[in-house]
């Protein structure tokens, strides 16, 4: 932490590793509050994941105990490295972990991301602050979405943000109170059906482009409880593969018509949320980079999406994970009740040198 003229900079190093199975985000981010909170991403990069990790990662939630805790272990002195590679010797004061999630059953109180960050700390030498979700969990709360806080106080301008990742989530204030969210899925079924046609991911959106629409499967997919719901509420893989991939595996459709129609889905969804004229939009995550995505969700939605530069686009999840850090450093209030269902706290356990 470097002094300014009146205030600290913060430097960090915030470790993203999300449920599409792309690969590790390192984001080194310098952070400066004056009257308001301003952010630098002073160089950041996407390790992709070789097979033997993405493997591991994809069928963790079937690993013994013996077997999930050594992976644990394993998985934080392999993210360790990284960030002693990735630093390059330049000043950092701290690493903020998200650490990579392997079960979210919060109507359970369980939540469970791996990447031990006692293990981070040895492998690159620097203090730790991860394991961001387990408090809120604990005190009745979703553990989801996180990233609100960052929305709040570093994107204020916007009246929306929306991060197409694995799964969608979107934030917003109303009355003075932060609102968030999961949506739906979004590269987690894209690149899982972009396999099928041998390839990692739908470039463009080109596959789902030369599908066709199967209007029942629409409807099916539209017509999935979860979007009923009101409140808080978050996705995750176990709901991913007992309810929405279901559905989507019982048409007969081609991987091009399911992805078109899935594309569809997700702008409808994401349509419904933000669909007021005369608002503005941040979009970042993957799925902004699909071109086709974003022509349906514009379709579907009246306020302007906005989407900034590719760094940003690639690296916000990172970037405000290591900002909560720094609020958690400071003891200041990192996780949101009225976004999560639990309570107003500042959340990460932190592990020093």
């Amino acid at each position: 932490m470097s002094q300014g003229s009146s205030t600290p900079v913060y430097r960090v190093i915030g470790l993203m590793s999300g449920t599409s199975l792309d690969g590790v985000d390192l984001a080194l981010c310098e952070f400066h509050k004056a009257d308001t909170w301003s952010y630098k991403i002073v160089r950041a990069e996407t390790v992709p994941f070789q097979m033997i990790w993405k493997n591991k990662l994809e069928t963790a939630y079937g690993f013994s105990g013996l077997e999930l805790t050594q992976l644990d272990r394993d998985f934080g002195g392999y993210l360790g490295a990284l960030v002693d590679d990735f630093r390059q010797g330049e000043p950092v004061d701290f690493v903020a972990s998200h650490g990579h999630t392997v079960f979210h059953k919060p109507d359970l109180n369980l939540t469970s991301q791996i990447g031990h960050p006692a293990t981070i700390v040895a492998g690159c030498g620097l203090p730790v602050i991860g394991d961001f979700r387990s408090q809120d969990v604990a005190n009745g709360g979703q553990g989801a979405p996180l990233v609100p806080m960052g929305d709040k106080l570093l994107f204020g301008e916007y009246d929306y943000c929306l991060n197409m990742g694995g799964f969608a989530n979107v934030s917003y204030e109303r009355n003075g109170v932060m609102h968030a969210f999961d949506v739906c899925p979004v590269n987690t079924v894209m690149n899982r059906l972009a396999r099928e046609l041998n390839h990692e991911f739908d470039r463009n959106g080109e596959f789902a482009r030369a599908g066709t629409l199967k209007e029942p499967l629409l409807n099916r997919l539209n017509n999935v409880s979860f979007y009923q719901r009101t409140g808080p509420k978050s996705l995750g893989r176990e709901w991913l593969e007992s309810i929405f991939l279901p559905t989507l595996d019982r048409s007969t459709a081609s991987p091009n018509s399911k992805l078109r129609t899935f594309v569809e889905h997700v702008a409808i969804q994401m349509g419904r949320v933000m669909n007021e004229p005369d608002k503005k939009v941040l979009v970042t995550g993957g799925g902004a980079l699909n071109t086709y995505l974003m022509e349906r969700l514009q379709e579907h939605c009246a306020a302007q999406l906005i989407v900034p530069d590719e760094t940003l686009v690639q690296f916000k999840e990172a970037m405000v994970f290591a900002f909560l850090g720094v609020l958690r450093r400071r003891l200041e209030v990192n996780v949101l009740g009225s976004v999560t269902g639990g309570r107003d706290h500042s959340a990460g356990a932190i592990y020093h040198v």
